[in-house]
């Protein structure tokens, strides 16, 4: 929910805090500042991998619960911020503090589910965060309409109440606390870099990499693609942003909708077939979006109508949730599931950086976002070189 919340706030979050700043209210520098913005949150969620080791050696109940309690206090302190150096601030520690949510919640997961309902676990767990977008937007549709974009970072508080409840109620599962007995004085991260997992850790890390970098392109940048298209349609910018939430729901609903079918496909056709097949829909929608249906005379109903599909496919992340734990042994799966979703954020900054900058040259958000599409054709020629597990027990 945090991502969706800031995506969706941050133009009227710009708006008051660039002048604040000494800097002037300009489309192309609220554009500019949105990218750098992201690229630092991208940043910090790189920096959160420093999560799976701890996970590996003291447990992922504690830690997991200490990922959820990091960014949501930096994500309500943003409601706190004066000019837009503070924000970018704690834009930064929030995600290291996100970023590690996805890995050990991912490994506990595999961990602690029976083998017969894995799987599905890993569809039924990256729902969880897509439906965190369609929250974004409906409180974005309410108290962001009525109170701001400051009450809106604040919502992000009240995951303190799950972190809370994570130390109290979810017990560490059976596969971690047996391992950690045995290996309890190895080193996980040079042990994913050593001769047994070093290719699959590369390979899964630039797979992650092509990911992110095409859906976090499309989905950030969709409610200022809305506001923008819905402006230019007359509509007043309050109005605007409700459009912008309903686009975001319609985005949800479609990656939900991906999420559950993603392991059904796993099974049925393999591991990187799956992925495949996501890789090329998110290829061939981002183009549709962003680089069509953005230009057209009257093309925001089609944009939206996009969206649905460029969600569904964005399901793909839930493939890794389900692949990465069946490809490393207990003792550093949390340390390799945290590795191979972080290393990817580093170059997605980079790589927000040059949408922002080309964005502020040619003037407009499509074409630079539909770039992005190029990624998963890179990511289609690395998918042959991954490993298959499909039908394999979990490792110990």
């Amino acid at each position: 929910m945090d991502s969706f919340i800031y995506a969706l706030v941050l133009s009227p979050a710009l708006t008051e805090l660039l002048p604040k700043s000494g800097l002037k209210n300009a489309p192309e520098n609220v554009a500019l500042a949105g990218s750098i913005l992201f690229a630092l949150f991208l940043v910090g969620w790189g920096l959160s991998f420093l999560w799976g080791p701890l996970a590996d050696r003291y447990g992922r109940t504690r830690v997991l619960a200490a990922t959820v309690l990091a960014y949501s206090v930096f994500t309500g302190a943003a409601a706190l911020a004066t000019d837009v150096y503070q924000l970018g601030l704690f834009r930064l520690l929030a995600g290291i503090g996100i970023g590690g949510e996805w890995a050990l919640a991912g490994t506990y997961v595999a961990e602690a589910w029976p083998e017969d309902r894995r799987r599905m676990g890993a569809g039924y767990l990256q729902t969880g965060y897509y439906f965190g977008f369609f929250l974004a937007a409906a409180l974005n549709y309410t108290v962001g309409a009525h109170f701001g974009w400051r009450a809106m970072f604040l919502c992000g508080l009240f995951p303190v109440v799950v972190s809370v409840l994570i130390m109290v109620r979810v017990k560490e599962p059976q596969k971690w606390k047996k391992s950690a007995v045995v290996h309890s004085n190895q080193r996980p991260l040079a042990q994913i870099f050593g001769a047994k997992y070093r290719r699959r850790t590369i390979v899964n890390a630039a797979l992650l990499t092509v990911a992110i970098i095409g859906l976090w392109a499309g989905s950030v940048y969709e409610p200022s693609a809305i506001i923008t298209l819905a402006k230019k349609g007359g509509v007043s910018l309050v109005q605007a942003s409700k459009t912008a939430s309903i686009g975001t729901v319609i985005l949800s609903i479609g990656t939900i909708l991906g999420c559950l079918v993603a392991p059904i496909l796993a099974e049925r056709l393999g591991r990187k077939k799956a992925l495949a097949f996501y890789f090329a829909g998110m290829a061939a929608c981002i183009v549709l979006s962003f680089g069509w249906a953005f230009y057209l005379q009257n093309g925001l109903h089609i944009f939206i109508f996009t969206l649905f599909f460029l969600g569904f496919f964005g399901g793909n992340f839930t493939l890794f949730s389900l692949w990465l734990p069946e490809q490393y042994e207990t003792s550093v799966r949390a340390t390799a599931f945290s590795f191979c979703t972080s290393f990817g954020r580093f170059v997605g900054a980079g790589v927000n950086f040059l949408i922002g900058a080309m964005v502020r040259h040619v003037g407009t958000i499509g074409k630079p976002v539909a770039c992005t599409a190029i990624a998963f054709g890179v990511g289609l020629l690395i998918i042959p070189f991954a490993k298959e597990t499909r039908n394999e027990p979990l490792p110990d």
